[in-house]
């Protein structure tokens, strides 16, 4: 009897093995449909430099000193800081740029050396940019998953980081794969059909940015477009799936002693994607930082609220 039950679960586990081998092969990968190159998709202010063999998409406005950097978050593009770009130019030179994956920048689905897609290279890139510029200390205003990069840069190069400003940043979230489900993501078999898988985005985009703001009925039909746009690069999906695959935990909460630099953390009151409560957190935890918390706003207080979030920032600029 047991050795009847051996059989059969062998049996059982080779048919499951023998789908898992073929069945990814048979189901089809339908084309993107109606996508362009990211220059195609350009505006007339967009610029295109070359770092570490990426195409990447960014816009600058004023001129001199200070200089700041703009990284947005996970899903989003330059064109999130649209609002705030222009005031925070009286103060000197702003760089907001598309973080690979994301935007107009190049969807590279083929590469040597590391992954562009990986911390690592994100951190390479922004240290690119900053030679491409000339730009040797720099003001680093990340949102969300755009923070855990500008703190990665900033714990890799502090004499080049003279103050960060982190807007609700995810820095107690790890959003990354398990080693082993990455494994598993990893195998021809998923990296055939992982672009399928991302593009559920084209949807759950959608109830993302409705989650992210504390009106969602505010948010107009610019700003729905803006955050489809990336939609019609080609290769998004490959890039999409790439990044998923690149995640790694940022670690950063056990190194929140090594950031001497000033620090403002800015919070939505209502932020349903990082609880204000982390914010708070972080604020008290880093040696050098202030908390600003902004009312009636979600996670992305410089778009939904972009009067209140210059006047923290103005605010924190004054005192550095």
């Amino acid at each position: 009897m047991r050795r009847r039950i051996l059989r059969l679960a062998g049996v059982i586990l080779a048919a499951v093995l023998l789908l898992f081998l073929l069945v990814p092969w048979l189901l089809p990968v339908p084309p993107l449909e109606g996508v362009q190159p990211p220059r195609a998709l350009a505006d007339a202010d967009s610029q295109f430099v070359t770092i570490n063999d990426l195409d990447v998409h960014l816009k600058t406005a004023g001129e001199g000193e200070a200089v700041f950097v703009l990284l947005h978050g996970f899903g989003a593009s330059l064109y999130s800081w649209r609002e705030v770009m222009p005031a925070l130019s009286r103060f000197g030179t702003v760089i907001a740029y598309d973080r690979p994956a994301f935007g107009l920048t190049e969807r590279s689905t083929t590469w040597q050396g590391e992954n562009p897609y990986s911390p690592a290279a994100q951190v390479a890139l922004l240290q690119g940019l900053l030679d491409h510029f000339d730009a040797q200390r720099v003001i680093l205003v990340g949102h969300s998953a755009g923070g855990t990069v500008a703190m990665q840069f900033a714990l890799a190069h502090p004499e080049r980081v003279a103050a960060l400003v982190l807007v609700d940043p995810a820095v107690y979230v790890d959003a990354s794969l398990p080693a082993g489900l990455r494994w598993l993501m990893e195998t021809p078999q998923m990296r055939r059909l992982g672009p399928l898988l991302a593009r559920r985005i084209q949807t759950q985009g959608l109830e993302l940015l409705y989650r992210a703001w504390n009106d969602p009925q505010k948010i107009s039909a610019e700003t729905l477009a803006l955050y489809q746009k990336p939609l019609q690069v080609a290769d998004w999906d490959i890039a999409l799936w790439e990044l998923t695959l690149a995640s790694r935990p940022p670690g950063l909460a056990e190194r929140l002693d090594a950031f001497a630099m000033p620090v403002l953390v800015i919070t939505g009151d209502n932020d349903r994607v990082i609880p204000p409560a982390d914010s708070t957190r972080l604020a008290q935890a880093l040696p050098n930082a202030r908390l600003e918390m902004i009312a009636d706003a979600g996670h992305v207080p410089h778009e939904e609220q972009p009067q209140a979030f210059l006047q923290a920032v103005e605010a924190f600029l004054n005192g550095l």
